[in-house]
């Protein structure tokens, strides 16, 4: 079997959204709607990509670019059969089959799809779509078979039985391209809208298979108002949190926990209520949460992150966090690091076994190995005067007093140690004990040897 052709339909105006987005952009765990059903149809085997545009066109220009998707105006909007017509040229070129998506399904999954390609191409059909039985159908197409030619009955035109029908259509076909492409063309406008339906080649085609969606409606839903997009998002979230329990993933309560498609979460983590994950990466044996929100971030193995912010930011293994921390993007923590009880830590890397436990901002700063920051310390890393921000360097194993401040840029050297209150504001050499308004030296630190 050749590889499909996906045409994604995109152009609407998406009205009853109320939003300055476009339909296709609202975004459902974490990612782009259009970008589920784009992603959908690459698994399943389409190996080229158009979208058909029409409302905040260079929105999703700007969304796409540097992507090998394929952007189409459709101008003005006449319709579904309208919105294929205009990539005919595309169309005459390839040899295959044809996939034609609605953007704004963002539930459609490429077992489905991969599916509906092998029926499609097993039956040798014109035309193949996907339906589902609904309790209810709301104004969506009827199936009807009558002497075994396949009708999708609008529910503008049912009468009230075909109204009754439980299997509908889902907007989701697979044609032959040389078939599409000849019939295309002979689409005739309704009377009633003037519009083109890609409806009315189903009539039109010898062979025609229909498949009934195993997931029903709820895989092919259209989300074209807020709340259909929460309950996509729901739908979604549950089949994610299903997904990583059955990787060995344990979620305590996990209908409060919120996840996006762009996270991985290792064996035996434990997920607590109240948190929220995005485009994160999990490392095995974790604690996270309860009440915690992780984006953009790699967390390593047997870490604990508890009620704690952490954004674009690295954890290595068996590190500690929180109760009410902050990691702001451009942290790094090292093995074995303990932080917590309001430690904020912003684009500074925190040495192996450091621990910062109560109360304390470091930013801007590399803090060694087995450094003890006291609590109240803070890395004076700003100049409101110059508007500078300046580098703190702590030493291998220095030791800071409760109240610290040390005023970039400074360098506190290996084994250094300050008094509780020190403002330090010279370089302090190594193990060297400094205390007062500004720091100065008293004497040299009386320590055992370090490994």
């Amino acid at each position: 079997m050749s590889a499909a052709l996906a045409v994604v339909l995109a152009a609407g105006q998406g009205t009853r959204m109320k939003s300055r987005t476009p339909k296709v952009l609202h975004r459902v765990a974490g990612k782009a709607m259009v970008d589920h059903v784009l992603a959908a149809a690459r698994a399943a085997g389409a190996d080229r990509c158009i979208v058909i545009v029409g409302h905040e066109i260079e929105r999703l220009r700007e969304h796409f670019a540097g992507s090998d998707v394929e952007l189409v105006e459709q101008r003005p909007q006449l319709g579904t059969g309208h919105a294929v017509q205009q990539v005919l040229p595309q169309l005459e070129a390839h040899r295959g089959e044809v996939l034609v998506l609605n953007g704004d399904a963002p539930l459609v999954d490429a077992r489905s799809l991969g599916e509906l390609l092998e029926r499609h191409h097993a039956a040798r059909a014109q035309v193949t779509f996907l339906t589902a039985l609904v309790d209810d159908a709301e104004r969506l197409g009827r199936i009807t078979s009558d002497g075994g030619r396949v009708r999708v009955v609008e529910w503008a035109d049912a009468t009230a039985e075909e109204r009754a029908i439980r299997e509908v259509n889902t907007g989701i076909y697979c044609f032959d391209s040389a078939w599409l492409s000849r019939e295309l063309p002979l689409l005739q406008a309704s009377p009633a809208k003037g519009e083109y339906y890609l409806t009315d080649l189903i009539e039109r085609a010898p062979q025609v298979e229909r498949m009934l969606a195993e997931g029903g409606f709820a895989l092919c839903i259209g989300v074209d108002t807020r709340e259909k997009l929460a309950q996509a998002e729901r739908e979604m979230q549950r089949r994610l949190r299903e997904r990583w329990m059955a990787e060995g993933v344990t979620f305590l309560s996990p209908e409060t926990v919120l996840l996006d498609v762009d996270c991985s979460l290792g064996q035996d983590t434990i997920v607590y209520p109240n948190t929220i994950m995005q485009r994160c990466t999990i490392g095995m044996g974790c604690i996270i949460g309860p009440g915690s929100r992780l984006e953009d971030t790699r967390i390593g193995n047997d870490c604990s992150i508890r009620e704690s912010v952490v954004e674009s930011a690295v954890v290595e293994d068996e590190v500690q966090i929180g109760p009410f921390c902050h990691l702001r993007p451009g942290s790094y923590i090292e093995r074995g690091a303990k932080l917590g009880n309001y430690a904020e830590i912003k684009s500074s890397r925190i040495g192996r076994e450091t621990q910062i436990h109560h109360f304390s901002y470091t930013g801007d700063a590399q803090v060694g190995q087995r450094v003890n920051i006291g609590a109240g310390t803070i890395t004076c890393n700003y100049s409101s005067e110059t508007g500078v921000k300046s580098a703190t360097i702590i030493g291998d194993d220095a030791s800071t007093g409760s109240d610290t401040l040390l005023v970039a840029p400074v360098t506190l050297g290996a084994g250094a140690m300050t008094g509780s209150g020190a403002v330090v504001t010279h370089d302090v050499p190594p193990d060297t004990l400094v205390v007062g308004v500004p720091a100065r030296e008293v004497r040299k630190v009386r320590k055992a040897a370090r490994s």
